[in-house]
């Protein structure tokens, strides 16, 4: 499960970015806007289902990543964000880019940094991994 202020991060993020695959095997990283409810993170958008993340998804590529990310500060420089792996599917949802087909990602790994803790520590990089159920 997300902490309070992991959902609190990544609710506060106006773009997220998303990476899905293609048939041939071609990966695509796309900027999103999102809605996290009820432990699924959503991403729609207008005309979705006109969208390559979308036809990866509808074509049985379900495997996804997704990344909230923003700089802290840039003297010193300090990241912070999470990165979420997990499943898609494609579900009706009125949310928020009005009626229609949402990307529902069910999380199934995350990693957060300098979300809940300073990810700095002892000159290590540290990452807060969670495995979702």
């Amino acid at each position: 499960m997300f902490t309070e202020k992991e959902i609190e991060y990544m609710k506060s993020q106006m773009l997220a970015r998303i990476a899905t695959v293609s048939e041939d095997g071609q990966p695509d990283a796309s900027p999103v806007g999102s809605e996290i409810a009820d432990g699924y993170i959503y991403v729609g958008g207008y005309n979705n289902p006109a969208t390559r993340k979308y036809h990866n998804i509808a074509d049985g590529n379900t495997l996804v990543a997704i990344v909230f990310d923003d700089l802290i500060s840039v003297d010193p420089w300090r990241p912070r964000g999470i990165r979420v792996y997990g499943t898609a599917d494609l579900v009706e949802r009125d949310s928020y880019a009005g009626q229609g087909t949402y990307i529902q990602i069910t999380p199934t790994v995350s990693w957060s940094w300098n979300v809940e803790d300073p990810a700095m520590e002892d000159g290590e990089f540290t990452t807060r991994r969670t495995v979702h159920n």
